[in-house]
């Protein structure tokens, strides 16, 4: 891997006919979901993020995006064990046109064993104008401070594991800056 998505990145589309379309997963924290707990996640923390999607382009885009496996994969732990997804409490962009200059948002609930969330990889891959994308993928988890892909000093309280190297890369490039 070059340079990481870290939670709170923003990633370019490369396609010339998506130009001036990009994408951000950020807000990663603990949560429970409006409509409350999903049987199968019984014992497991939870944690939302949300995905937003930027037309800065002049042309507009249809996305959609909601929970199923082809358009978001959430994974967990060193071992990348995979995350339980809650479709019910997912919010879905279906068919949204996304102008220029306009942003949409989803927010998404995920759950894992609470050890398991200081490493996380979240893939993304909607549909833009009815064609699948490329899934980018962010790293983060519970610990790691969003945004600290800026400059100046950062801390974190994960110790180990990708979430770590994560950190430990950025401050090495910052470094180097």
């Amino acid at each position: 891997m070059d340079v990481p998505n870290v939670v709170g990145d923003w990633q370019e589309y490369r396609s010339e006919e998506w130009a001036g379309l990009r994408v951000r997963v950020h807000g990663l924290r603990r949560a429970v979901p409006p409509r409350g707990r999903h049987d199968d996640a019984k014992g497991m923390t939870y944690v939302s993020f949300h995905v937003t999607f930027e037309n800065r382009g002049a042309t507009f885009f249809s996305i959609d995006f909601h929970s199923h496996p082809e358009h978001y994969e959430v994974r967990v732990g060193r071992e990348g064990h995979g995350a339980f997804v809650d479709e019910y409490a997912a919010d879905r962009i279906r068919d949204f046109t996304l102008y220029p200059q306009r942003r949409v948002t989803a927010t998404l609930y995920a759950a894992a064993p609470a050890a398991r969330l200081k490493d996380l990889s979240i893939q993304v891959g909607p549909k833009i104008d009815e064609e699948p994308s490329f899934g980018y993928v962010w790293v983060g988890g519970l610990g790691v401070h969003e945004g600290s892909t800026g400059a100046g000093p950062r801390t974190s309280t994960a110790r180990s594991g990708v979430a770590s190297e994560v950190e430990r890369f950025l401050q090495d490039s910052a470094s180097e800056d």
